[in-house]
């Protein structure tokens, strides 16, 4: 089975300014990312930027590099961009590695695009994690997902989802021991054919409201296989406070 991987990265971020050029382990963050894609198997990896400063510093480590529009609202509509201009077959497998990602496992980028191979009835694929702590579960910054039977998506949320009314009524610390709750990984694979309808649709209020792009896969009726991850990815970087403890966590593997 081949694919692609394309790493969206805009160097505009409110928390972050700039956020692929900062440094980690005397790297670009970009950089990082890129060397997981590159260990992962994948026949192709492009970095789609907007950005000059971005594309100079993948040129720098040879990276391929898209220059993309700078209208883009999320990194799928980047990639979708891509897609166009790569002329790919509709059927081709594209994993969307967000650029923000450096502690992404290589292994996870094989397996969501084997999932996207393997599960025909789904438009998109997409990897979660057992959350097993009451500060992840109640923290808006991590994606929650609920799933069918057969492992397909229900809905996501940044607010606790299932809601255990009578266990979140009365207990204040803790996770009921009844129910699983998964957190949603930022790792996507679809098939270059789907992007083009995806980027064709408007906004549903859901995806406005809770700002996750993949609602709008929902609202329009597709459906999203969600597996869980074979190992547990490292954080992605959103804040200061993350960028320090991925710094950290080099600096401990590179003196360990």
């Amino acid at each position: 089975m081949g694919f692609k991987v394309v790493i969206p990265a805009r160097y505009a971020s409110s928390r972050l300014p700039g956020k692929p050029l900062l440094e980690i382990a005397g790297k670009p963050m970009i950089r990082h990312v890129f060397e997981r894609a590159a260990d992962s198997g994948a026949d192709q990896v492009i970095i789609a930027t907007d950005d000059e400063r971005i594309a100079a510093a993948a040129r720098s480590f040879e990276a391929e590099i898209c220059i993309t529009a700078s209208h883009h609202k999320s990194g799928t509509e980047r990639i979708a961009e891509v897609v166009r201009k790569y002329a790919w077959n509709a059927d081709t497998i594209v994993v969307n590695l967000q650029g923000d990602e450096p502690r992404m496992p290589a292994p996870l980028l094989k397996q969501v695009a084997q999932d996207m191979a393997d599960y025909p009835a789904a438009s998109v694929a997409t990897l979660a994690v057992t959350i097993d702590t009451r500060e992840q579960l109640f923290d808006s910054n991590v994606v929650k997902v609920v799933t069918d039977a057969a492992g397909y998506a229900l809905y996501f949320s940044r607010a606790p989802v299932p809601w255990h009314r009578d266990e979140f009524l009365h207990e204040k610390s803790g996770l009921p021991a009844d129910s699983r709750f998964l957190r949603h990984l930022g790792l996507y694979a679809y098939r270059a054919g789907f992007l083009e309808q995806y980027v064709g649709w408007p906004q549903p209020q859901l995806e406005r409201a809770e700002s996750l792009e993949q609602l709008r896969v929902l609202w329009h009726g597709h459906r999203i296989h969600v597996s869980e991850a074979v190992e547990e990815p490292g954080p992605g970087i959103d804040t200061w406070d993350d960028l320090r403890r991925v710094r950290q966590q080099f600096t401990d593997e590179n003196n360990g």
